[in-house]
């Protein structure tokens, strides 16, 4: 389960984050594209945009429940 206390800081404010187990895998930008980047000169995917429409939000679960190191995490706040 990802650790809000570990998350990186380029995530944007907001319910969802990427901690630092991010293997930067891609799933995550895949499944939700305008929401999830690659910072590719440190290696490890973030939140770029918090999800705004239910189709975001549905997409934004969807990269949470594929992510095959559990580095996505949804700490219950809002979107």
């Amino acid at each position: 389960m990802a650790d809000k206390d570990r998350k990186f800081e380029d995530n944007k404010p907001g319910k969802f984050f990427v901690d630092d187990e991010c293997i930067a895998c891609d799933a995550c930008v895949m499944s939700a594209p305008d929401n999830f980047m690659m910072d590719e000169d440190d290696g490890h995917a973030y939140v770029s945009k918090q999800p705004l429409t239910e189709d975001e939000i549905e997409q934004c679960k969807e990269a949470l429940d594929g992510c095959p190191v559990e580095a996505i995490g949804d700490d219950g706040g809002e979107s």
